[in-house]
């Protein structure tokens, strides 16, 4: 499984190096973004699977970032532990009013601050820590790299496989076509966007070889979700 991905917004450059480096250590993917604007266009670009936000940012500030990625169906569910001089009740409530999973005041410990990050995603994205892992009545077995539906083993490519290893750590998140080639083919890879519906039609043809229903629900103008229930 590819690593965790984790977008860390911070403009002060030690902390954002800091943070690099410790979360690197814990084999984390990072990206760093230096102000809001950057962080939203990383974000379009290749959707991480949790970002650490600074409230006070050039250009665009946390609290407008939380709030644009929370208003867009692609982006509503990505987890935000928000950093913060800031310590008066008042501004922890707004930021976690606007949509923070989580909230810490500098100065911080790393060592909490990566607890932090793996409470977070334990709590949202369980999928990208265990081997086994079940949404609805599919499961997926990373370890044996078996996929079987109500107890009825599934067949699936290599390319299909990842696909649902990916919708399977973000139920019921919206992926557009663009993310999706990203996620699973990768950004140094050109593959035609249409190349995601072929994969997505025989995705779908597998998990529904019982007659059990479409799991992937395509939502018009935004892309495919896998739906949770």
């Amino acid at each position: 499984m590819s690593k965790t991905k984790i977008l860390v917004v911070e403009d002060e450059e030690a902390i954002a190096t800091l943070l690099e480096y410790n979360l690197k250590k814990e084999k984390f993917s990072v990206t760093v973004a230096t102000d809001g604007e950057e962080a939203l266009l990383n974000v379009e670009e290749s959707a991480p699977d949790l970002i650490i936000l600074d409230w006070m940012l050039p250009r665009v500030s946390g609290i407008e970032v939380c709030r644009r990625l929370r208003a867009k169906s692609e982006t509503a569910n990505i987890p935000i532990i928000m950093l913060t001089a800031r310590s008066e009740e008042a501004d922890r409530v707004r930021g976690l009013e606007t949509g923070a999973d989580d909230y810490l005041t500098k100065p911080f410990s790393t060592v909490e601050l990566i607890a932090r990050v793996r409470a977070v995603l334990r709590r949202i994205r369980p999928g990208l820590a265990d081997d086994r892992v079940v949404v609805g009545n599919i499961v997926i077995d990373r370890a044996s790299h078996r996929v079987t539906r109500e107890d009825k083993e599934i067949h699936l490519g290599p390319t299909e496989y990842r696909l649902l290893d990916h919708f399977i750590q973000h139920p019921g998140r919206v992926f557009s076509r663009e993310q999706l080639l990203n996620a699973v083919w990768g950004t140094d890879v050109f593959v035609e966007i249409r190349t995601v519906d072929v994969h997505i039609g025989r995705l779908r043809k597998a998990l529904n070889k019982y007659n059990q229903g479409d799991p992937i629900r395509t939502v018009r103008s935004a892309g495919y979700s896998l739906d949770a229930n």
